[in-house]
């Protein structure tokens, strides 16, 4: 995806008050992008580019660095998560045991592609490389609650009871 065509989102005041809050924690440490990202992120949601740039900026470091590490690394997202961050595991084992046809059925059901969110912000999609789980494959991650052995039949039942 193109920066250009990234969603335009807007933070609240009171998150980048946050955000200025955990880069003045980390200012003057050396080694500290990836869990200042990190923090960012786990308070706001994802990392919009005028976020990454003010990183940048405030420790004194290239904008690309830290876009680098951004695209880099699976888990940042430049784009807003739902409420429930559904990844789906597509390693060998889940792919064979269903994991494609899980990524299809919820799909269809949200009415979203993997990496993308719903509209209300309450599910995003994703696809995940192998996550260390074959014995119990396929598996599904919800935030961070693992469901193993799901069936593709019934992993809307799962997603529809997550409150």
């Amino acid at each position: 995806m193109r920066i250009a065509d990234l969603p335009k989102y807007e933070l609240q005041q009171e998150e980048m008050k946050e955000v200025d809050s955990i880069i003045n924690h980390y200012k003057d440490k050396k080694g500290v992008l990836i869990p200042l990202l990190l923090e960012i992120q786990k308070k706001v949601g994802f990392l919009p580019i005028y976020v990454q740039k003010k990183v940048a900026k405030d420790l004194n470091i290239a904008q690309k660095e830290v876009y680098g590490v951004v695209t880099f690394y699976s888990y940042f997202s430049m784009i807003p998560k739902g409420k429930y961050n559904i990844r789906v595991c597509m390693g060998t084992a889940c792919f064979v045991k269903g994991g494609k046809k899980i990524i299809e059925k919820i799909g269809k059901e949200l009415k979203i592609s993997p990496g993308q969110t719903t509209e209300d912000r309450k599910y995003s999609l994703q696809m995940n490389r192998c996550v260390g789980a074959c014995g119990i494959a396929p598996v599904i991650i919800i935030n961070e609650k693992v469901y193993k052995t799901v069936d593709p039949d019934k992993v809307i039942d799962i997603i529809y009871n997550l409150e």
